[in-house]
């Protein structure tokens, strides 16, 4: 059974291992720490942890980005934020198509590690809802049915899964390269303007006369679904 104040942390530096736990443990958590990869996916395994902190780059041997994989293809959803070694947009972008939920490059504060791993807990049970919620949108994820205010919106199948992927993430910059890995699972070197054109489609639905812009453009970097605060 999951214990949804439950954070593993998977770090090799036995200071930070040391920090991080600190912080958690004074938002309410219980943390397990350990330099052992397999330990962690036994853990996730057994679902008893709300999320995972796994670092990048666990040993000579071992590799976090190489483990968050190992449990993404066993089908365990378990939320997994990713520490240390993804400056790059590139590295960024390579963590989360791994599967991670989250990714965080030092320096970094203890307190912006702790919001972050509180924001995945609140996705985690995002997934398990049979709703999702964002601003004055609305999905059933039973029906597959989209409201926006009072307002029923029909989508075709394609656009309701952008746009659930979009509703898990409000505020969160998307780049095009996210959505093809996540929604098309297209590779990273796909020469397409799919995006664009589903993007056009579902703002054509979403944003009707006097409704305020949700799917918004951030130049030179992608997308956000904005919600007001």
């Amino acid at each position: 059974m999951l214990d949804d104040k439950h954070v593993f942390v998977v770090e090799g530096d036995r200071d930070l291992a040391g920090e991080i736990s600190h912080e958690l443990r004074s938002r309410g958590y219980s943390v397990s720490a350990t330099a052992i990869g397999d330990e962690a996916v036994r853990a996730a395994r057994s679902d008893r942890v709300s999320a995972l902190i796994v670092d990048r780059a666990l040993g000579a041997h071992s590799d976090g980005l190489t483990l968050v994989e190992k449990l993404r293809d066993e089908g365990i959803k378990t939320p997994v934020l990713v520490i240390g070694g993804l400056s790059s947009v590139d590295e960024r972008i390579k963590g989360l198509t791994a599967g991670a939920d989250d990714c965080l490059s030092p320096p970094f504060e203890m307190r912006e590690l702790g919001a972050r791993v509180d924001s995945l807990v609140r996705r985690l049970g995002d997934i398990r809802a049979t709703s999702l919620r964002a601003g004055d949108v609305t999905l059933n994820l039973v029906d597959r049915t989209v409201t926006r205010a009072s307002r029923l919106i029909e989508l075709l199948p394609r656009e309701f899964k952008l746009l659930e992927y979009f509703v898990r993430r409000p505020n969160q910059i998307i780049t095009r390269t996210m959505l093809l890995e996540q929604v098309w699972n297209y590779s990273l070197h796909t020469q397409t303007n799919v995006v664009d054109v589903h993007i056009g489609q579902l703002r054509r639905k979403m944003e009707a006369p006097g409704e305020g812009r949700i799917i918004i453009n951030v130049r030179g970097e992608g997308f956000m679904f904005h919600v007001e605060p």
